[in-house]
């Protein structure tokens, strides 16, 4: 079953976050994820989420996903990440 990863980013540090933007492509590739959604148009039709930039990956399953996010190819990106970003970030499994 899929699984998806669901983040809300809003960007502190450009210069860091684009080091990041580099680098992280390849390491979702590396574990079979693909990018569904990235840092497109923004609506919020309901709430109060502020408009951030948005992405959404897709894995072919939990396990997947988890092994992505937890994995030692993304520990480096993610550092880079968290430093340049307020970012929100879920996995999710699908239907």
């Amino acid at each position: 079953m899929a699984a998806y990863i669901i983040a809300t980013i809003e960007v502190t540090d450009p210069e860091k976050f684009e080091v990041y933007r580099g680098q992280v492509p390849a390491t979702i590739e590396n574990h079979g994820g693909r990018y569904l959604a990235r840092g497109g148009e923004v609506t919020v039709v309901e709430g109060d989420q502020p408009t951030r930039r948005t992405v959404i990956l897709e894995f072919d399953s939990l396990e997947k996903a988890n092994g992505w996010y937890y994995s030692d190819d993304y520990a480096g990106p993610k550092e880079l990440r968290i430093a340049s970003t307020i970012s929100n970030v879920t996995i999710v499994e699908g239907v």
